[in-house]
């Protein structure tokens, strides 16, 4: 099956350089390229891509715009292309809020200083959201309802496996997330109550010069308190940690009192940050006593953590297959028998809500 590419750039050079590389995977076919937004919009109404790679800064109409103006006429996976600096990643945290599916670096050095390994990663990303596409459609129109309290404990009983609300005791939550997680993780945490009773870690797939702009957002849109994580953070109810990007994050106990370790990639790491590595940390210090929700993301991270925590007696829940950008991750733990409930997004955060710690 080939996957039909709309490259949009203002930089014929980029433009270019894009097609050369996506050109040399018998899979993928640029159909397209554009100098704007505006041209953007036009051929993808006319071409109808597959996928659609997209830069942020442009003349005449810029990505963040041409991003929410497709998604309402064409709905289709937008990878955007992102700077390094602050200002580029707030750009592109505002461009996947506006419908884009993915991020990348616009410089192949900063996805791998290794230039063959760097195009590899982009034709691979584009091939696997040209596949996710499949299903894209069902994350654009979204039912947005906001259900009471008893319905969504009723609802939680009626999954396969489900668990009351009532019956959960947990002393720690995790939530993590790959692609299409940034706008989910929003939704779910802004739905959280200022008194909220436990602490968060958050792990998300995200370069390290995302993830201070990203704890910076949630900090600003939640009720709870929002932080990337630094050495020596200690777990506190009503604040949530964020892994930091390129890291691992994990925890150690000290004294008594539980605190946040960030080290370096080992071996078998092959996210940064890893979902895995920090379930299986959170697993050995909270045995029984953790709720992990495993949101929307490519890949099978957070499987092998969540079939740890299992054993150890704690609660797995996963994003539903309609809400996911991508049914990736949460399928995984899912097929592994290792999921207690399964909940659509518009549901987690008012079921999170209710939790006694």
């Amino acid at each position: 099956m080939t996957t039909r590419v709309l490259v949009v750039d203002d930089s014929g050079f980029i433009r270019r350089r894009i097609v050369q590389i996506l050109n040399v995977e018998p899979e993928l076919e640029v159909v397209g390229m554009a100098a704007n937004g505006q041209e953007a919009i036009n051929q993808a109404a006319q071409l109808k891509p597959d996928v659609i790679t997209m830069d942020v800064e442009m003349p005449v109409m810029d990505g963040i715009t041409a991003v929410k103006e497709i998604m309402q006429r064409t709905p289709c996976p937008i990878l955007m292309f992102s700077a390094s600096t602050k200002a580029g990643a707030q750009s592109t945290l505002d461009a996947l809020e506006a419908g884009a599916i993915d991020f990348l670096p616009k410089e192949l050095d900063q996805i791998d200083h290794n230039r063959e390994r760097a195009e590899n990663l982009l034709r691979s990303r584009v091939r696997k959201i040209g596949r996710a596409g499949v299903t894209f459609k069902n994350r654009t129109s979204l039912p947005r309802r906001d259900l009471q309290k008893s319905e969504v404990r009723q609802k939680l009983v009626q999954n396969k496996g489900g668990q009351p609300i009532n019956n959960l005791s947990p002393r720690l939550l995790v939530i993590a997330a790959s692609t299409g997680g940034p706008v989910a993780m929003q939704k779910v945490l802004t739905e959280l109550p200022v008194n909220f009773p436990l602490p968060v870690l958050l792990v998300q797939h995200m370069p390290a010069n995302f993830t201070p702009s990203f704890a910076e957002r949630l900090d600003r849109l939640c009720n709870i308190g929002v932080k990337e994580a630094v050495e020596g953070d200690r777990l506190k109810p009503g604040t949530a940690l964020l892994a930091p990007g390129g890291k691992q994050m994990i925890l150690k106990k000290v004294g008594g009192q539980f605190s946040i370790e960030i080290r370096d990639s080992r071996v078998g790491e092959n996210y940064q940050p890893c979902v895995d590595t920090t379930l299986d940390s959170v697993a050995e210090f909270f045995p029984g006593k953790v709720l992990a929700v495993v949101l929307t993301g490519m890949g099978t991270d957070g499987r092998e953590g969540s079939r740890k925590l299992k054993k150890e007696g704690s609660t797995i829940w996963a994003q539903d297959e309609q809400s996911c950008t991508v049914y990736g991750m949460p399928k995984a733990v899912a097929d592994a028998g290792l999921v207690d409930n399964v909940v659509a997004l518009n549901n987690i955060g008012n079921a999170l809500a209710q939790l006694n710690g």
